[in-house]
Parts: structure tokens; sequence; C-alpha cells
């Protein structure tokens, strides 16, 4: 199983270009199953969780065609509605066919999922949507088994604001009669992106982006081509990782306009910040300073966020308090931050972190995806040598990382 081996105390430097959003791509090539025609999305990250969705499409009979960021799905013949547990165990996004499958299809058995172990993220506010639309849905034998001659609209309240929930009902409602309204809906960019794929497609939504989606169902959708958004987290990584070695970086093919509450705080730990038409800037001080972090829906600090301030803050000057409001269990990288030589203190969902001059290279493992990056990033400033296992979770989310930390300088490699 390979590992990431970091030499640290490089000051990062240079240029570097962010790839396509994760988070958007999954939800965006899932909506390839609502159209008989052929799609084309383009800037989608090379990912191994973009490569088990596309093995998944294709067992079901959707025909891929992959050149580099370019990909090419035609489901015009979609003949094995089922996504298997072998298949979709490793990533939670695979419950996004449920809602394409069934408003297409009319029927659709979808695994229960996976994915990183940072808490529970239940499926049950996209069972009440399509139960409310008229569907037939049991669990039974870890598969959620949905079926409808045709979805309905309807009033829709989620008890909880979901990514993934309001992504699923917006899809499956594009399909269906009448007019679905969703509210209490996320907000999230990703979201966003996905809606103008869709609106491409011929669908007809309005308010994507506020907490009341309307979507309007139509008989069918046609084929586009839609390119994907940049990826914010990827980005706010990178920032990070330059603020923690008090670097000084550009970041091309990306913009501050997700990254609002991400960018205040890089500015209050002490960076010089500039954004560009389509890059950002970002000038770290000889040492930052501690920021508090609350994690919230967006427009809020992301959570997606919240183990890279983490590893910031354990090099910064002072102390600082981070609260977790949207896991219950996404400090598991502070034990691994704290064989480093991080000070952190945990109590429920609130950790203290007490700045230290300086952390130490040490052998640390892997809890998931974004623990990973806070990993990546006290390693690159930690004296001496530190060895990051199981980073099949960093290769789920960040695109050839060792390669664009190589190029802003870093001494990384991976190793068997």
């Amino acid at each position: 199983m390979d590992k990431l081996l970091i030499e640290g105390g490089v000051r990062l430097a240079g240029e570097t270009a962010i790839s396509g959003a994760k988070n958007a791509a999954l939800p965006i090539l899932c909506a390839a199953l609502l159209t008989r025609e052929p799609m084309t999305f383009t800037n989608v990250p090379q990912l191994n969780d973009i490569d088990t969705l596309l093995k998944l499409l294709g067992q079901m009979g959707v025909k891929v065609s992959r050149d580099n960021a370019t990909v090419t799905l035609d489901a015009s013949a979609i003949d094995n509605p089922v996504a298997p547990y072998e298949m979709v165990k490793t990533m939670r996004a695979s419950i996004l066919v449920l809602g394409p499958l069934v408003a297409r299809c009319g029927e659709a058995r979808v695994s229960l999922p996976g994915g990183c172990a940072i808490g529970a993220r239940p499926v049950d506010q996209h069972i009440k949507g399509l139960q409310a639309m008229g569907a037939q849905v049991t669990v039974e034998h870890g598969y959620v088994h949905a079926v409808v001659p045709r979805l309905r609209g309807a009033r829709l309240f989620t008890d909880m604001v979901t990514v993934t929930g309001t992504e699923n009902l917006m899809m499956a409602a594009c399909l269906a009669d009448g007019e679905t309204v969703i509210e209490n809906a996320a907000r999230e960019p990703e979201v966003v992106d996905l809606a103008n794929c869709l609106v491409a497609m011929g669908a007809r939504i309005s308010g994507a982006g506020t907490d009341v989606i309307r979507i309007r169902g139509v008989e069918r959708l046609n084929g586009a081509t839609h390119r994907i958004m940049p990826d914010r987290i990827e980005t706010g990584t990178y920032l990070c990782a330059a603020a923690a070695t008090g670097g000084e970086i550009r970041l091309t093919r990306t913009s501050t306009a997700y990254l609002d509450a991400v960018v205040d705080k890089l500015m209050d730990a002490g960076c010089d910040v500039v954004a560009e038409r389509d890059a950002i800037r970002l000038k770290a001080p000889a040492r930052l300073t501690a920021v508090n972090i609350r994690t919230s829906p967006y427009p809020a600090f992301p959570t997606d966020m919240q183990a890279q301030f983490m590893a910031i803050n354990a090099v910064a000057s002072g102390a600082a308090m981070i609260r977790e409001t949207i896991f219950e269990n996404r400090f598991m990288h502070a034990v691994e931050l704290q064989r480093l030589g991080a000070d952190i203190r945990i109590d429920g969902n609130t950790a203290v972190v007490q700045g230290v001059e300086r952390l130490q290279g040490a052998t640390v493992m892997a809890t998931d995806l974004r623990a990973s990056a806070s990993l990546v990033i006290a390693g690159l400033v930690a004296e001496g040598e530190t060895v990051i296992e199981r980073i099949y979770h960093l290769d789920r989310g960040y695109e050839r990382l060792e390669e664009k930390l190589a190029a802003l300088g870093a001494r990384v490699r991976r190793v068997a």
C-alpha cells in the first residue's frame, strides 16, 4: 500500500493549476442518467472516486469514454439500474444515482453507501423526498429499492441541510410530473453547478444557490456539454499549505468566488490574498496568527476545510478554538497531529489548539480524505521526515498531489 514521504521545512513558492471539483463532478456525471442523448463533461478531475463512479455507470449500461479531463457518457440504453455494494462501498456519493435512475427508469436498487468514517450521514432525507414524490421505497438487505411509474412534483422540506439530498431530489424532480419545491435546500456552489448543467440539458430550475429551489418537470432532457467548476476545497488546501510554510504561491484555473469564509480566515491569520480573474495569489508571513473556526453549511466556513486549519493553527502564534457542527466524528486527525507534536485538546465537538514553535516528523495514518490533507500540511512544516500511511484517502480527492506540491518546491514523494 502506497505511502507519502515528506521532508519538511521547505517554504512553498511558485504556481500550480487547480483541478475540477470532485464534489461537483460526481453528481453532474450522474445527471447523464437522465437523458438518452450523449453528454460531454470537461475539466473532470482524475481521481479514484471518479473512476469508481464511471465503472458504476458502465455496469448499468452507460457507454463511457474518457480522454484525460474530458468524459463523454451515453446513457441511451440503461439495462441494469442497480448500484451493487461491492462497487459503492468506498464512496458515499454513489447514492447520487438513486434520484436519476428512479426518474428515468421508474426503478432503482442502490446499496447503502460507504465512504469516509467522519460520522453519520443518513440517506433518510433522500428516501423521504422520493416517497413524497410518489415512489414506493423500501430498505432491504442493505439496499434502497425504489419503484414508481412516474414521479410527481411535491413540496419537500429536508429536516437538515444535505448537499447530496438536495442534488438527488433536484435531479429526480427534473423528469417528474408538475412542480417540485425543495425547502431548506443546500446552497453550496456544487449544487449551483449541477443546476447549471441540468438547465443546459433543458431542465427548468430556479433558486439554485438559495434555500428554496423550484423545479418544473419536463418530459425529456437533452444532451449537453458542461465544464466542471474548479475545486474550492483543493484550492483552500493549497492556500493553507503555502500559509503554513510561510510561502508565496499563485493558483491558476480557480477563483475566490466560493471561498470567502476561507480567504477571510487566511487574512485574519496574517496572509495577503489577492484575487485575479481566474487565479489567486497568497503571500504568508513568517508565522501565522491562530484563528478561531466554526464550521457551518455554505456560505459559512466549510467542514471540508476544518482539518487543514487545525494543521495551520498547530504552528501559529497563540491559541485557537475550532468547533465542528456538521459531523460528530471529524477530529480523528487531531490524534495524528499530536504525534507530530501538536498541542490539541478535544472536548466533544470543540478542539482547542495551542500553537507550537515547530512540529517533528513521524509516521502518521490518514483516517479520511480531508484529515489526510491536514497531515500533508503538517508534514510540510515538520522537522525531519513524515510518513503518511493509507494515502488512498488522498487519491480519492486530490489529483496529482505530490506532483503539484513538488512544483511548488516541496520535498515529497510516493513510496510503496
